[in-house]
């Protein structure tokens, strides 16, 4: 028996929520916007939108729940990616860029170095302006992951 796909947007901030839409829809998956305000969604009855309590992980924390085997997570938060790889879901970046269980040990590290660095005073500057590329290569990455977990299923 096949399952649906599950799209979980970490909404507030997603450059690429137009994309996800495009591609959830072409893959028959349910979208879940996920924010702590209203955002505008298309009405699609596949998309489905959430406002969480206003709080700093709140929409985090739903997210983490609802994460299992056949969820995508699109999220920019590293302590929710390895909420949700634990749970087996599969995890990308609004750049396209997908952590692994291997992978996300150095991302954590690394975030608590930046979060160390940044208490200190220190400027550490900021992210890179988000690209056609980027957005791109998440669409990809995105078709990519939605045709994994199809397969998966079979």
């Amino acid at each position: 028996m096949t399952s649906q796909i599950t799209i979980l947007i970490d909404a507030d901030a997603c450059p690429v929520k137009n994309e996800i839409f495009k591609v959830g829809e072409r893959h028959s998956a349910l979208i879940w916007v996920v924010s702590n305000s209203f955002l505008q969604v298309p009405r699609m009855p596949n998309v489905k939108q959430m406002v969480v309590e206003a709080g700093p992980d709140e929409a985090d924390n739903w997210i983490a729940e609802q994460s299992h085997k056949q969820t995508i997570v699109i999220t920019d938060d590293i302590l929710l990616t390895e909420r949700s790889l634990e749970k087996d879901a599969i995890v990308l970046k609004p750049d396209g860029k997908a952590f692994t269980k291997e992978t996300i040990g150095a991302a954590v590290a690394t975030r608590a170095l930046m979060e160390q660095l940044r208490s200190t005073g220190e400027q550490t500057g900021g992210a890179a302006p988000f690209s056609q590329a980027d957005r791109s290569r998440f669409l990809q990455a995105l078709h990519e992951a939605c045709v994994k977990m199809k397969a998966s299923q079979c």
